[in-house]
């Protein structure tokens, strides 16, 4: 449900609003990329769409007369995942059917799985695409742009969702549809066609590379984070999952109308105030650009995380659906409407899913946006506050800086296994230096692996083979007889004990030089701290006074 790009300040072209002739802009058409979200399918017929008819008392925001959500979602997709409620095996399997299933990783390099922490708990990650395709008469009259019929989709909506180990927070990071980064090697699993690699190109190419796996693919490039799962709705698949709710309450500061006198924009239509929106008024919501702001890709994602906040409050504080045909529609909609990988391809593990998501209290959501700078009318990364923001993730710390005080192990809290004699200690040193914006330092692992030889770790090893990251440097071991010599090898190089841990994914003591010592013989921990840049420009979940700046030159 993302969108986001570029500002257009200055008189700059906005990112999503390609240069004439820019092919790799070619497939958008009006206010392009849908609004992804997981959200419920559809009951239409409906009179209660904002903006619409009925009586309401002055000043009061236009809502539903009945309210008719389920109140076991938390997030988008809550609804996915109603149960079958008795409509049987035979009725559970054709759900099942209706599902469509994708391989989760198109790319070749693997990223590790995150260490659990001491409760055996692992964090999740969800990437949430939207896709612009064109491919059905109702997505074409959704997504206008008449030339792109049919033609490969675009990832225009990018958000990570992560959910902490412990299942007490949760983050969302949008990537803007036009950033440019590298799309690793993907190789299209039904048609046996390899892609091969490509450099700084616009980040929403990649999902017509043989799929939302090579989407995948290019994210854990660029961020080191593992990614569990992915889903992936279209056009309509927005509006008939948007209309199950019943209406989610949106703010503009200003009577606001997304059209231009060239017929571009959603045709948004909305007074000064809180509306409830739903179908393919929450549709326009989603894809407005023209009219939000300064009219950029950016402003569109504010606007997206603002609905996604307001839509998991509805669905956790009213009633649920208990009229049977309007489940059996939610369940066909919904189960129609996503793409997903193999690991979710079942109404059974859809509804796990979502019971886990409904953990976290919207107090403990919270929404950003990748940190960038331009490119021209494009944007990348802004190196030090994007890696930030990916390396919160990674260590599972939350946006919301409410996470409890993480209890760290001291230099005076050593292991009970005695540590072995140094040159009886076996030691394996991998590079991991290389960022998301910088190469591997070359050599690097074999120049530690020289120091730790010079302290007495005569039998230390560097590995040559092996490409990793790491935000920090970090002595791993595999079982707990191993503490020991890890703590030992760590203490030779001043590197804190925090930064020893047990890890199933090595075999032996293994050290991993990470970005936080790519040169220099000493070690020097990193006094830095967890807070969220402020350029991801964070909108926490709970927050109910969000309201969208409307630009002069779109209101009425």
């Amino acid at each position: 449900m993302v969108r986001s790009d570029v500002r257009g300040d200055g008189g700059r072209p906005r990112v999503g609003e390609p240069a004439e002739g820019d092919s790799q802009g070619g497939s958008y058409g009006d206010d392009e990329g849908e609004g992804l979200t997981v959200r419920v399918p559809e009951q239409r017929g409906s009179d209660r769409r904002g903006g619409g008819g009925g009586r309401r008392r002055a000043g009061a925001p236009e809502r539903p007369r009945r309210r008719r959500v389920l109140r076991w979602s938390a997030i988008v997709l809550a609804v996915v995942i109603l149960g079958t409620g008795g409509a049987g095996y035979l009725y559970y399997q054709h759900l099942n059917a209706n599902i469509k299933k994708e391989k989760l990783n198109l790319g070749d390099t693997k990223i590790a799985e995150p260490t659990p922490n001491a409760a055996g708990q692992t964090p999740l990650n969800i990437l949430l695409i939207g896709s612009d395709a064109r491919d059905s008469k109702e997505n074409q009259k959704l997504g206008g742009a008449k030339e792109t019929f049919n033609g490969p989709p675009l990832a225009d909506v990018q958000m990570l969702l992560h959910l902490s180990a412990d299942r007490t927070n949760m983050s969302v990071v949008s990537m803007p549809r036009d950033t440019l980064l590298d799309i690793p090697k993907c190789t299209d699993p039904d048609s046996g066609e390899v892609y091969e690699a490509l450099t700084y190109t616009m980040t929403n190419e990649s999902l017509r590379r043989g799929g939302p796996g090579c989407t995948v693919a290019t994210w854990q490039e660029l961020t080191g984070i593992h990614i569990d799962h992915f889903m992936m709705v279209d056009f309509s698949g927005v509006v008939s999952m948007a209309d199950a709710i019943g209406g989610v309450p949106v703010c503009v500061k200003a009577n606001i109308y997304s059209h231009t006198s060239e017929g571009k924009g959603s045709g948004l239509k909305l007074k000064e105030g809180t509306t409830y929106i739903q179908g393919k008024q929450a549709l326009q919501w989603l894809r407005t650009r023209y009219g939000f702001e300064d009219g950029s890709d950016i402003a569109r994602a504010k606007a997206q995380h603002m609905y996604m906040n307001s839509m998991v409050r509805e669905l956790r504080e009213n009633a649920t659906i208990t009229n049977p045909n309007k489940l059996r529609k939610l369940a066909e909609e919904a189960t129609t409407a996503l793409t997903v990988d193999e690991g979710l391809g079942s109404v059974a593990k859809l509804y796990d899913l979502s019971t886990e998501l409904r953990k976290v209290e919207p107090a403990r959501i919270t929404m950003t946006t990748m940190p960038y700078t331009y490119v021209g009318a494009r944007v990348k990364p802004k190196e030090a506050d994007a890696e930030k923001l990916f390396r919160l993730v990674r260590e599972d710390v939350a946006l919301d800086g409410k996470d409890a005080k993480k209890k760290t192990t001291t230099e005076d809290e050593s292991s009970d296994d005695p540590a072995a004699a140094d040159d009886k200690i076996g030691v394996l040193v991998q590079n991991g230096t290389q960022t998301s914006t910088l190469a591997p330092v070359s050599g690097r692992a074999h120049t530690v692996a020289q120091l730790l030889v010079g302290e007495g770790f005569t039998r230390t090893t560097s590995d040559t083979t092996t490409a990793t990251t790491a935000d920090k440097t970090v002595v791993r071991y595999p079982s707990a007889e191993l503490e020991g010599d890890a703590q030992a090898v760590a203490k030779a190089l001043g590197i804190p004990m925090s930064q020893v841990e047990k890890s199933t994914n090595v075999s032996g003591v293994t050290l991993v030089v990470g970005a936080d010592w790519r040169d220099g013989t000493k070690y020097e921990a990193e006094k830095e701290d967890d807070k969220t840049p402020k350029s991801a420009d964070a909108l926490n979940g709970a927050d109910k006074s969000a309201c969208m700046k409307v630009n002069p030159n779109f209101t009425w």
